[in-house]
Parts: C-alpha cells; sequence; structure tokens
C-alpha cells in the first residue's frame, strides 16, 4: 500500500512559478514509477509529466515541455513537478500517481495503483 499526499498548489499569476510535491509513506517507493496528472473542469484526467523508478527517464507532455521539470528523491520518498512560466490553461487539480515497474510512458490512468488526494493550482490572467 502506498499513501501519497500532495502539497505547493495555490493561487499565482500568469508567468509565475510553483513547486508541486508529493510525499509517499511506502518503503517501496523507489521501486514505483511515478506521474502527474492534471484534470481541469469539464476535461479527462491527463497524464502532464512522469519520472521512471530510477529517476533515469522523464515524460512530459508537449504542452509543458521546457516549462516543467519533473523530478524526485527516493532518498525522501518524494516526487517534484517544478513549474515555471505558467500559463491560464495550467489551471486544474493535480494528482500525483504511481505505477510498478517496469518503465513506460502510460497516460491511461486506469494503469495507475495509487494516487493521492490532488491539490489546486490556478493560474490568474
Amino acid at each position: 500500500q502506498v499513501q501519497l499526499v500532495e502539497s505547493g498548489g495555490g493561487l499565482v499569476q500568469a508567468g509565475g512559478s510553483l513547486r508541486l510535491s508529493c510525499a509517499a509513506s511506502a518503503r517501496t517507493f523507489s521501486t514505483y514509477n511515478m506521474g502527474w496528472f492534471r484534470q481541469a473542469p469539464g476535461k479527462e484526467r491527463e497524464l502532464v509529466a512522469a519520472v521512471s523508478w530510477r529517476g533515469t527517464s522523464t515524460y512530459y507532455v508537449d504542452s509543458v515541455k521546457g516549462r516543467f521539470t519533473i523530478s524526485r528523491d527516493n532518498a525522501k520518498s518524494t516526487v517534484y513537478l517544478q513549474m515555471n512560466s505558467l500559463k491560464p490553461e495550467d489551471t486544474g487539480v493535480y494528482y500525483c500517481a504511481a505505477r510498478p515497474r517496469p518503465w513506460a510512458v502510460v497516460a491511461d490512468p486506469s494503469a495507475y495503483n495509487y494516487w493521492g488526494q490532488g491539490t489546486q493550482v490556478t493560474v490568474s490572467s
């Protein structure tokens, strides 16, 4: 069982930055690939970024490439999402999620075993 708790969301003006954190409870955190999803009102949950269990491979959806950076610290059982140059279209609830090895880019939310409760990110224009 893995419990995930996100933090770091908030209200920011366009062009600003936020850093999301997702802390995991399990000692097995280092065996899970991690993803950050977002869900805007009326839209489906979308994979924004993912990182492999070792931290050596990453994925970004095209709309955030060059602006967002995903990273992880397995010693702290935490995954991060640094978001720069934020845009109003980045607004939504951000969730971290875990799926077991091996590494692959999987955008289907049903493939992820564990989810956090979500943190709201609002970008004003």
